[in-house]
């Protein structure tokens, strides 16, 4: 562990997170809409801070609302979606209670429900109330975090929302697959995920320290092909189905190394309205958080 790069690495997101706060507390207070864009823009330098470097695959889908789904393994997870998609976070009712990171989830404007069975129908309100106009929420339907190694089930329950139709069309939801797969521009082992990976009984600011001494973290994020209820026969639980193993499948092919080489579309579209003159392949570089 570099502890001088840890020290670094806090006192720039102290520097940045604490001026951020209140600026964001006063677009959210006033409804402007640049409240969104703005907190994509802290999770985006957050990601710089923090040495994140994003290699993205497929885009967020353009249906408006939207229900992304994902898989979760840390506190990073938060910023690694929060650069790139503009939205809100479905999140358990404790998170608004922890210190500092309560405060920033609520500026993210997060829905906070209680998951247990018998506050179903008021969860599943909360997030229709916020997918009725027309927002994007993202959800991590394990309930809980993984040590990134694979996949945990994901909670039927969570999917009830998908069977609610708005402004009469079923609701999209997209699958996204989260792999930590490299550790300072090598392939990261089982061993190294930990540092990364927060999960289990792991004290939240031990932790934290840890992974800010560690090096540059690769994570590879895959946005699937948005489904529907309709997708799945009108089954909640076969769809929660289809994007568990949609997702799973997308974690271990990114943990295996086995994703094909990316393709830069801007550059081949250019190339098509030129008139094809040039017919090679250019490599498209990872995404920087």
């Amino acid at each position: 562990m570099n502890v001088t790069l840890a020290v670094v690495r806090l006192l720039f997101y102290v520097g940045l997170t604490l001026p951020c706060m209140p600026i964001q507390a006063v677009l959210v207070a006033i409804g402007a809409r640049a409240s969104v864009g703005f907190a994509q823009g802290y999770h985006r330098l957050v990601c710089r801070i923090f040495g994140i470097r994003l290699d993205v695959r497929g885009r967020v889908a353009r249906q408006k609302p939207l229900l992304i789904v994902a898989n979760h393994t840390s506190y990073l997870d938060i910023e690694i979606l929060g650069a790139l998609v503009r939205g809100s976070f479905v999140a358990k009712a404790e998170v608004a209670t922890w210190p500092m990171f309560g405060w920033l989830a609520k500026l993210q404007r997060t829905v906070f429900v209680d998951r247990r069975p018998t506050q179903a129908g008021k969860q599943k309100d909360a997030i229709t109330a916020r997918l009725e106009k027309g927002e994007r929420l993202i959800l991590f339907p394990e309930g809980t975090t993984s040590d990134g190694n694979r996949v945990l089930p994901f909670k039927r329950a969570l999917f009830a929302v998908a069977q609610q139709r708005i402004d009469d069309k079923p609701l999209a939801v997209q699958p996204v697959s989260i792999a930590y797969s490299g550790f300072s521009n090598l392939p990261m082992d089982r061993d190294m995920r930990p540092t990364f990976a927060w999960y289990g009984d792991m004290e939240l600011m031990p932790h934290a320290w840890r992974f800010l001494g560690a090096g540059t973290l690769t994570v590879v994020v895959q946005f699937h092909p948005a489904v529907t209820i309709e997708d799945a026969g009108g089954d909640r639980r076969k769809l929660a189905e289809m994007c568990e193993e949609t997702v799973s499948d997308g974690v271990s092919v990114a943990l295996a190394g086995a994703l094909p080489a990316k393709t830069q579309r801007r550059f081949a579209s250019l190339r098509r309205k030129a008139g094809g003159k040039d017919g090679g392949k250019t490599a498209e570089p990872s995404v920087r958080g």
